[in-house]
């Protein structure tokens, strides 16, 4: 894990290459506003793509599109529910990077 800094006893390392790209992609993903507006609709719990696409004024279509690419760095999963799927935050790691930066940026 990260090392405190002000430790000078303690070799610093950095983690793999690999691990380091992927954290870069990750926060790429938190780039994006639609998809950072779309997980802070689902911070509180799951919602089906109509009613994100509700709450955000955009088009299913593109509600969809976003929630493929949040799928895909499994920072939300789906409950399918007859014909529709609901969507929530993966983890709760999810929850504590959002609300993180959200801390940092009204202090």
């Amino acid at each position: 894990m990260l090392q405190d800094h002000n430790d000078k006893h303690k070799k610093h390392e950095l983690p793999r290459e690999e691990l380091l790209q992927d954290l870069g992609d990750l926060f790429k993903i938190f780039g994006d506003t639609t998809r950072i507006r779309i997980m802070f609709a689902l911070y509180e719990g799951e919602l089906s793509v109509g009613a994100i696409s509700e709450l955000l004024g955009m088009t299913q279509p593109a509600i969809s599109h976003q929630l493929k690419t949040l799928k895909a760095a499994n920072l939300v999963s789906g409950r399918r529910q007859g014909k529709e799927i609901f969507y929530h935050l993966s983890d709760e790691h999810v929850k504590s990077i959002i609300a993180a930066g959200y801390e940092h940026l009204i202090e």
